[in-house]
């Protein structure tokens, strides 16, 4: 007689949960999306992206989005989930591109597509119109002001164009392209997320 699995118990489920991080809004709300053991990937927590997507009410369907340092691609797959009209993943890091073109088929998606590579060099390369771009660079590294004057100066943003900047807590104010201007800030742990929009521009 085969003997029935006894019931996974809270320490299992713990483990399978892991280097997993769930879809909080849209389509896929509640699926979970892998990543691998890499050092300084750090998902944006759930609730920060519910923040953020509350914010973005009314701005993310239809929209060309921008994931630079995609790591899990948790914001990405966020904004295609709420009904963004594509979303391109920039990431260096071979393994976890991979996981991202696996979270692409698993969720069954034709909108996503894969940089394997650098984030200045795809900066630095032909420029498109973004509508909503998603910069979480590696904290110690000081990266995110040149990322913003390159995102500015070379013409990736839209002009109605949002910018969400996600840093170190205790670093204290992000840094934005001149011109621009938070709109909304928000902190969980050691994350701190400024919304952005040039100055000049409705938040409606």
């Amino acid at each position: 007689m085969r003997r029935a699995s006894a019931p996974a118990g809270p320490d299992k489920k713990r483990a399978g949960l892991r280097n997993t991080v769930r879809i909080v809004g849209g389509e896929w709300r509640g699926r979970r999306i892998r990543f691998p053991s890499v050092a300084a990937l750090r998902p944006t927590p759930d609730r920060v992206r519910e923040t953020l997507f509350n914010w973005l009410q009314g701005a993310v369907a239809g929209a060309r989005c921008l994931d630079l340092f995609a790591g899990s691609g948790a914001l990405g797959f966020e904004a295609l989930s709420r009904g963004a009209r594509e979303c391109v993943f920039v990431e260096s890091e071979p393994a976890v591109a991979a996981a991202l073109a696996a979270s692409v088929a698993m969720l069954g998606d034709r909108r996503s597509t894969i940089v394997r590579g650098d984030a200045f060099r795809y900066l630095g390369g032909t420029a498109r119109h973004f509508d909503l771009v998603f910069l979480d660079p590696p904290f110690a590294r000081g990266w995110l002001p040149e990322l913003c004057t390159l995102l500015e100066q070379q013409g990736w943003l839209a002009p109605r164009a949002f910018l969400y900047i996600e840093g170190a807590a205790e670093d204290g104010p992000l840094p934005l392209p001149h011109f621009w201007q938070a709109l909304r800030a928000t902190r969980a742990g050691q994350v701190r997320g400024v919304l952005a929009r040039r100055a000049d521009q409705r938040t409606d």
